[in-house]
Order: C-alpha cells, then sequence, then structure tokens
C-alpha cells in the first residue's frame, strides 16, 4: 500500500481533487461573510443595504454591501442563505427599496451555473476512480513498485556485486557437475583457448536431479564466480493470466541478456514453463505454449546472436518438451545425483562451518549413517544438531545429539506424549525384533543399525538396515532377502501372539511393491522370464495410475498374479523358519528393547551373536537349461595385490553399474517400522530398507523412512 502511494497516478490524483476544491471554495465565497439569513433580511427592511445581489438556482445566496457605517457582525460584505419560497419575497423587498430610493446602488438577480471545468472534472470522477482501483489492482498482482503497466517486461533478478557470493568451494558432493560448470566459467573468462580448437561456447546447461541436491546452489556458485552478468529467474515469473505476457518477458530477459553479452541467464523450475507441448486432457495452444515457442526461438531460432548461456534446472527432466533439450538449444545436462559417502562427509563439512562441534564426534560415521541423504538432509540434519544442544543448554554438538537428529530427519521427533499400554509395548518389540532377526540371519542383507520401540511420528517403532558402503545395484538374492526381512515383523506377531495386528499392513504393500518388480520390470521369474511387463512411458500429465500402460493380457496377469504370491510366500515361510530357529535369540532381543527402548549397533551385534545364518539359496539362472558355470569370475590386479583383503575388491562393484537394463538399487538401504499405512519413504519404494527398484541408468538411493503402525 505504501508503494502504490509513491506512485505519480496516486499524486496527479490528489493534485487534481486539491484544485477541485479550492476553486468551489474560492467561487463560493467571492470575499463575502457568511452570516444568518435574518440579519440580511433586517438590514434591507431597515434600508441599511447600498448594492445586492440575489442567486437562484443550485446556489440560492443574497450577497449585500452595506452603507457606510452599517456593519453586521463587524462585516460590510455579507451573505446568506435562503430557501425557494423566500426568493420571491426577497426579490420584492429589494424592488421596493429600488423604487423608494433607499437602495443607492443596484441589485441584480443571477441564475448560478456551475463550472464548465468542475462539470468536466466531476463527470470524469466515476471512470477516474476505475481506473485507479484497476491500477491499484494491477498493481498488487505484480508485487507492487512502478511496474504496473510494465508487465510485459521481465522479472529477472540481476546478480549485482553487493549481493552476498557463492563460489563453487561452498559446493560439496557434486565434483562432476562442478567441473561441468566451472569450463564455462574458463570459456567465459578465456574464450580464445576454446576458440583455438574450433570449440563453441554451449548454449544451454541443464541441471537435472532430485530435490535438495544442489541445483540452485550451483548456480549461485556460477553467478559469484562468472564474472560476467547473471540473470536469474524462476519458471513461474513468464506465467501470467494474460496471453502474451509470458512470451513478452521471454523477449525482453533475453534481450537484457544480449545487451550485455556474455551473460549467464538462470532459469529455476524450467518445468513450469518448458513441459512437453500438446500434453494432458484439454488443448495446445495455451500461453504455456506460446511462452515455450519464444524461448525455443531465443535459445536457438532464425535470428540467433551469441553470448547468451542459458542454465535450467528442474526436478523432472522427463516431462521436459523434446525441442528444448536437443543439442543447439541444451547442450549440455548434468545430472545432479544424491552424493556418495565421500560427497556427503564434504557436505557435512561445509554445512559444520561457524557450529561447534565435540572433539569426539565423527563426521565420517555420521556419513555411513545417512546413505541416500541429500545435501539438503545433510544440512537439516546438523541445523537439527544445534537446535537440539541450545534446546538442552549445551555448548557442544555430540554424538548423541546428532543421533538424534537423523532420527528426527529420518522418522520425526519422538512421541514422548504417546503412551503405550505393556502388552502392545511388548507386540511392537517382537514385530521391530522379528524385522532385524530375519535381517541379520539373512546371507544378502545389510547390517542392522538401530532397533527402538520409542514412538516417532506416525510410527509406533523401527528397525534400521544400512549398507556398510553405496550401493548401485541389488542381486535377486538379495531382493528374496529384502522380502524375508519385510514379512519378519508379521511372522513374529503370527509365532509368538497367533493373532497378527494391523501393524504389517506397510510391510505387506512394500513387499507386494518388490515382488511385483522383480516379476514384471527384472525378469525374476522362470515362468515369465526376462520380459518387462507393462510400459510406464504413458503420458505424464495424466497422473501415474491413467499414465501407466498395461500391455499384457488377462492370462497373463493372472500368472504375474501367482508368481508375486509365490515370491510372498516363500519369503514369508523363510522368515518364519528364521525365528523358530533363533527363538532364544528373538527373545533375549526383545527383553533388552524392553528395558532400553532403544539398541545401537554393537549392542545388536552383541545379543546376535549366537544367531545361526540361512544358508545361501542355490544358483539360478532364470532357466533349467542354463546351467551356472563352474568358473569363477577374473580377478582384477586390485584383487590379486597382497592389500586385497584389506581393501576388499571395492572397486570392482562400482564397474558393474554401467548398464541401463534394470538390476535394483540398496538392497536394505532403509528403516523398517512396526507400521501400517502408506509410509513416509521418500524413495520409489518407501522405507523399510527396500532400494529403488528402477534401472541402473536412473536409479538413486533415498533415505528411507520408517513404517507406521495406526493408532489404536
Amino acid at each position: 500500500m505504501k508503494r502504490f502511494f509513491r506512485t505519480p497516478v496516486m499524486w496527479i490524483v490528489l493534485a487534481v481533487l486539491a484544485v477541485i476544491v479550492l476553486m468551489q471554495v474560492v467561487s463560493s465565497s467571492g470575499g463575502y461573510q457568511t452570516v444568518d439569513t435574518g440579519k440580511v433580511i433586517a438590514a434591507i427592511t431597515q434600508g441599511q443595504v447600498q448594492q445586492a445581489e440575489l442567486t437562484t438556482g443550485n446556489d440560492q445566496m443574497i450577497k449585500v454591501e452595506l452603507k457606510d457605517g452599517q456593519e453586521i457582525d463587524g462585516e460590510d460584505r455579507v451573505q446568506a442563505s435562503y430557501i425557494d419560497s423566500q426568493g420571491v419575497d426577497i426579490a420584492k423587498m429589494l424592488q421596493s427599496r429600488y423604487d423608494s430610493g433607499d437602495l443607492e446602488g443596484s441589485y441584480t438577480v443571477s441564475e448560478t451555473e456551475q463550472n464548465a471545468f468542475v462539470s468536466i472534472l466531476l463527470s470524469l470522477l466515476p471512470f477516474v476512480l476505475i481506473v485507479v482501483v484497476f491500477l491499484f489492482l494491477m498493481n498488487q498482482m505484480q508485487g507492487g513498485g512502478s511496474r504496473v503497466m510494465n508487465f510485459g517486461r521481465s522479472k529477472a533478478k540481476l546478480i549485482t556485486k553487493d549481493t552476498p557470493k557463492t563460489t563453487f568451494a561452498d559446493v560439496a558432493g557434486a565434483d562432476e557437475a562442478v567441473e561441468e560448470l566451472q569450463e564455462i566459467k574458463e570459456f567465459l573468462q578465456e574464450p580464445a583457448k576454446f576458440q583455438a580448437v574450433g570449440a563453441k561456447i554451449p548454449k544451454g546447461v541443464l541441471l537435472y536431479g532430485p530435490p535438495g541436491t544442489g541445483k540452485t546452489l550451483l548456480a549461485r556458485a556460477v553467478a559469484g564466480e562468472a564474472g560476467v552478468p547473471f540473470y536469474s529467474i524462476s519458471g513461474s515469473d513468464f506465467v501470467e493470466m494474460f496471453v502474451g505476457v509470458g512470451a513478452s518477458r521471454v523477449r525482453d530477459l533475453f534481450e537484457q541478456a544480449k545487451a550485455n553479452a556474455p551473460a549467464i541467464v538462470f532459469v529455476d523450475e524450467i518445468d513450469a514453463v518448458g513441459r512437453h507441448r500438446g500434453a494432458g486432457m484439454g488443448g495446445g495452444h495455451d500461453e504455456r505454449e506460446q511462452t515455450l515457442n519464444q524461448l525455443l526461438v531465443e535459445m536457438d531460432g532464425f535470428d540467433v546472436k551469441g553470448g547468451v548461456i542459458l542454465i535450467a534446472a528442474t526436478n523432472r527432466p522427463d516431462i521436459l518438451d523434446p525441442a528444448l533439450l536437443r543439442p543447439g538449444r541444451f547442450d549440455r545436462q548434468i545430472a545432479v545425483e544424491r552424493p556418495d559417502l565421500q560427497g556427503r562427509l564434504q557436505i557435512l563439512q561445509v554445512h559444520q562451518k561457524g557450529k561447534p562441534i565435540d572433539p569426539d564426534v565423527d563426521l565420517m560415521a555420521v556419513a555411513r549413517r545417512t546413505p541416500g541423504f541429500t545435501g539438503a538432509d545433510l544440512a537439516n540434519v546438523l541445523n537439527e544438531a544445534a537446535l537440539l544442544t541450545a534446546r538442552g543448554d549445551k555448548k557442544l554438538i555430540d554424538n548423541k545429539v546428532l543421533d538424534e537428529a537423523i532420527d528426527r530427519v529420518v522418522a520425526g521427533p519422538q512421541k514422548r506424549t504417546r503412551i503405550m499400554s505393556d502388552k502392545e509395548k511388548k507386540i511392537t518389540a517382537y514385530h521391530e525384533g522379528g524385522h532385524a532377526l530375519v535381517a541379520a540371519a539373512s546371507p544378502n542383507s545389510d547390517p542392522v543399525h538401530k532397533i527402538t520401540i520409542l514412538s516417532r511420528g506416525r510410527a509406533l517403532g523401527y528397525t534400521m538396515v544400512l549398507p556398510d558402503e553405496d550401493k548401485y545395484s541389488t542381486t535377486r538374492n538379495e531382493m528374496l532377502d529384502q522380502l524375508a526381512y519385510m514379512l519378519g515383523g508379521r511372522a513374529a506377531e503370527e509365532l509368538v501372539f497367533h493373532d497378527p495386528t494391523t501393524g504389517a499392513a506397510n510391510d505387506i504393500e512394500k513387499a507386494t511393491s518388490v515382488a511385483r518388480a522383480m516379476v514384471t520390470q527384472y525378469g525374476m521369474t522362470e515362468r515369465l522370464g526376462a520380459i518387462k511387463l507393462g510400459s510406464s512411458d504413458g503420458e505424464p500429465f495424466l497422473g501415474r495410475e491413467l499414465g501407466h500402460q498395461r500391455d499384457y493380457s488377462e492370462s497373463v496377469a493372472a500368472l504375474v498374479d501367482e508368481e508375486v504370491k509365490k515370491l510372498i510366500e516363500v519369503a514369508h515361510n523363510e522368515a518364519w523358519e528364521i525365528l523358530v530357529e533363533n527363538r532364544d535369540v528373538l527373545d533375549n532381543l526383545v527383553l533388552a528393547l524392553l528395558e532400553k527402548e532403544t539398541l545401537n549397533k554393537n549392542e545388536i551385534a552383541e545379543i546376535f551373536a549366537p544367531i545361526v545364518k540361512r544358508p545361501a539359496r542355490p544358483a539360478w539362472t532364470g532357466s533349467a537349461r542354463r546351467q551356472p558355470s563352474t568358473r569363477p569370475p577374473v580377478m582384477s590386479p586390485k584383487e590379486l595385490a597382497p592389500a586385497a583383503a584389506t581393501t576388499g575388491g571395492v572397486g570392482g562393484t562400482a564397474t558393474a553399474s554401467g548398464s541401463s537394463n534394470g538390476s535394483a538399487n540398496g538392497s536394505t538401504n532403509g528403516a523398517s517400522a512396526n507400521g501400517a499405512g502408506t509410509g513416509n519413504g521418500v524413495g520409489p519404494v518407501s522405507g523399510n530398507g527396500i532400494g529403488d527398484t528402477s534401472a541402473i541408468s536412473e536409479t538413486v538411493q533415498l533415505p528411507r523412512l520408517p513404517e507406521e503402525r495406526p493408532e489404536g
């Protein structure tokens, strides 16, 4: 509102109103003092008036000048108003005095007429008010300021020298992306070096990846180090209710950038304007498409002037228009993925600056406990730890606070006010113990890091199973162990209480999702073989269900259901057998949980020392005709080296992740909880230690949230 009153339009309106009021005041008084009507009539009757003026019409006034020595209220020029019936009587009295000679001067009778200028202004006043209200509303829609009539102008912000700078030193865990963007910085600073070998500057760079991985942070780092004009704008700033405004803003943005070339333009969330044309249920000729068309022309159209680099960021590269992604527009597409172990350590080291960390804190241990966390998640962990430290009136951030902060980020704050009965607490302990025991006894499962029966968020308890190192693919045996581990809680309830609860609903949902993925996506059954069933490449704008297409017959669908049921049933039986064989270990675990409520990795390992491991499954090739080879894999030089025993051949697993034909990601990279519901997992198959079941070329490790157990 304050901005609006500073605009020229408001001052013009106020000036016009002031002129009208002033003219009315001056024209109405004319130097006469207003007095009572009776006093003026008495002066006329007594012959004290020298000259008079009687006005009729809109302004019914009698103005008189008194004879020398005569005054009314100390004034010799006075005026008074009258009503219609008095006008004739006053006129007769003036005429009578004039005829008798008492009126030495003269008197006049006139009809008042409104000033033409004032009349025009008053007639235009309603329209002026309408225009003012319209401009005010437009001003509010455009964010205030003096941009009322400039809604076709670009809203891009030019990064100035006074803006706090972010550099590549502030970016960690995205070394490849930083390297690619540093090359653009070098090209702008030393173009001759690249032109000498015939290299051209990329016209566009697309940063894509999951939320929180640092795409906007990378753009800010480019702005801080580029040394050229840097324009920043959001994709939603192009879209308006007026058709053509978005295209106008795109033109204006590139005109500004070309006038200051070389320059960089950063568009955040470009999917707001760059979506696939002609998609969705409605028509295709809309404001967003006009804006996209203009963006395509500006990036690589008929009339192209170089010197402008477009950097864009999105979480949804799959919905962008193909014409936008082709070389010549976005020449370089950089995936900003979740950081690996070393990247998480570097991110923690960046965000620990300014925070008092206890010397006993091992950030590498924190990085190992947070597989699948993004940079934003890790920053949130340290911030939560700092808040908890301040809340406890402590001076240093210690391991206990960091452990609590990780749990808060994964599963939410602890429900200290939720009171559980002893029976329900024991059921929860057996449920979580069943998960942990089956995971520990399975030959291909990841180690159990934590078990708790303390309520967090919507979960009554959870089991955290994490890999000791980053994993980017999952074997069939690991997925079968996942299925058994997910059903361990249900099996424990059946074994001990003979009456399962609703706490396994989320376990069953996730197990079914993994089993169906094994059947329809990864070809891990003999009856169906290595066939991809179902297409997920449909219309992304119609929703997940409508976008999925079933391209197989009813008989094959029945066969899929049979295979899914078979996998679930086998896993359920395996979990049951493990629990029966290790019942004493399960009971000891439950007693420890009821006593301490939370067990860490070392305490769990001590309890699980006498556990009986499940034997390895026989070799599987998918067909009886394909007999497994007895010849082992070739030994790499690293494995043959004397230090092979300590290195463990870690480097060998990374080389197997180059294909895109569909191994699953992150076997038990997550947390299993005693709960039901849809789950709060961040990953495509949320929580409960289930890895991403997409193809290797698309897999990412995600922070796993615990399952949920409904209250009551």
